[in-house]
């Protein structure tokens, strides 16, 4: 019997909860549904017997994409969904070829959060059936319908022993490039063909001043929690840990996800995560703090125009105002992010059944297509996966050969982070079926 979905997530902390949600809606309207990682190992039943009808990606920009997306897990097919992750951009990127699709990308069903992105599809090529709007499913946990689903404020206090009778103020951090090294800094640039320099000397600067401002008012306010939600990339920050050894009401947390926090949060303050969307979904405001101006290049779209903190008494100020207005325009935020009564949940569901029971809308593995399959990532792949399997790390099972090591260590690295363990998955599916009615 063949599937009729099959969901595709390359990062399991960005999307496997809403994939879940999905693939649980799916299966509620009677549709076969299944969840896979981009980097699992090949298996032939997806190419035959259990086939999918339709192909759900997480990303899908040029032909090299469908070709390891979709050839290269299930073949040929043309009924292909992205669900498009990457969709808050700087102007710079907006304007760029890469995230407005090449080749037959543009042929795909490309889904968009909010009708200001797809448009921006429409005037870069694409046909309105491709570049559909359902809203962003990751927001749908913010809705009542989910109240309950996240841990309150007392209980998530008590996880983590805060004191929740304090004032808990929670800090998103998008310091990534703060804790690179100027080596590293310029791998990075010359692998991206984009010189990050003036950048990654604005996070390092940013991430000065804001703790700077955090260590002079928590010395005053030990009536405040502060959990500062650091970026996957600052994992070995000094700045952090020495701020954390000074104020004992200032901790670094990275448990649990942002949801989680903004849900529980009574304050809250932003530097340039896109998260703000996710804040402003769950009908909270906060603080957008800009010590100094962030290059245009590399701030996201949504936050033209947006109201800032630039000094400590405008910090100090903020930080006194129980209810402040949401420092982003309605109109910019709801254009990138589409308000509706239904859940996109649902109505991504829609689409996708629509997409099951029509013929193609398109041919994107049609004209302008080459496949090709890639033996050697098949066969490094089940290797990989067994090596994971028994904890070998292969950069110390073939030190005898240094390239090989690298390889393979490489795609170790992708698959140990983008592992979601059985037990884990289970009991996430567990807490999310009664939401799903």
């Amino acid at each position: 019997m063949g599937l009729d979905f099959l969901i595709l997530y390359e990062h399991p902390v960005r999307e496997y909860e809403s994939d879940l949600l999905l693939k649980l809606e799916l299966q509620r309207r009677g549709y076969t549904a299944e969840i896979r990682q981009l980097l699992d190992r090949k298996k032939l039943k997806y190419f035959t017997w259990k086939k999918p009808k339709v192909l759900v990606a997480s990303c899908m920009y040029d032909n090299e994409a469908i070709n390891s997306h979709v050839y290269n897990n299930v073949g040929r097919l043309n009924k292909i969904v992205n669900l498009h992750w990457e969709q808050m951009l700087s102007d710079t990127q907006e304007e760029g070829d890469w995230f407005n699709m090449g080749g037959n990308a543009k042929k795909c069903v490309q889904t968009c959060w909010g009708r200001r992105t797809a448009a921006r599809l429409a005037a870069h090529g694409m046909q309105e059936k491709n570049c559909p709007v359902t809203g962003a499913v990751m927001m749908d946990f913010l809705r009542p319908e989910f109240r309950g689903y996240y841990k309150d404020k007392a209980a998530l206090c008590a996880e983590f022993g805060l004191d929740p009778t304090k004032q808990l103020h929670l800090y998103i951090s998008s310091f990534g490039y703060a804790s690179m090294t100027e080596a590293e800094v310029r791998e990075l640039s010359a692998m991206a063909g984009t010189d990050f320099t003036g950048f990654a000397a604005t996070n390092r600067a940013s991430m000065a001043e804001t703790l700077s401002w955090f260590d002079r008012y928590l010395a005053d306010h030990p009536e405040v929690e502060l959990v500062y939600r650091r970026h996957p990339s600052e994992w070995n920050s000094p700045a952090l840990a020495g701020l954390a050894a000074r104020r004992p009401n200032f901790h670094v947390i990275f448990e649990r996800g942002v949801k989680d926090w903004i849900v529980a949060a009574d304050s809250i303050s932003i530097w340039m995560s896109t998260a703000i969307a996710e804040v402003y979904m769950a009908g909270k405001s906060c603080h957008i703090l800009r010590p100094m101006p962030i290059q245009h290049e590399y701030d996201p779209v949504i936050y033209a125009g947006a109201r800032c903190v630039t000094s400590y008494e405008a910090f100090l100020a903020a930080m006194a105002d129980p209810h402040p207005p949401f420092p982003i325009a309605k109109e910019v935020i709801e254009g990138y992010f589409d308000p509706s009564p239904t859940p996109a949940y649902k109505r991504m569901a829609d689409l996708l059944e629509q997409v099951y029971k029509e013929p193609p809308r398109d041919a994107p593995m049609g004209p302008g297509f080459a496949p090709h399959f890639n033996w050697l990532k098949f066969f490094a792949l089940w290797g990989v996966h067994l090596l994971f399997a028994l904890r070998l790390p292969p950069e110390k099972l073939f030190f005898f050969h240094k390239g090989l090591a690298g390889f393979a260590q490489r795609i170790y690295g992708y698959v140990e982070k983008a592992y979601v363990p059985k037990a884990r998955a289970r009991a996430m599916e567990q807490a999310l079926r009664p939401f799903v009615q």
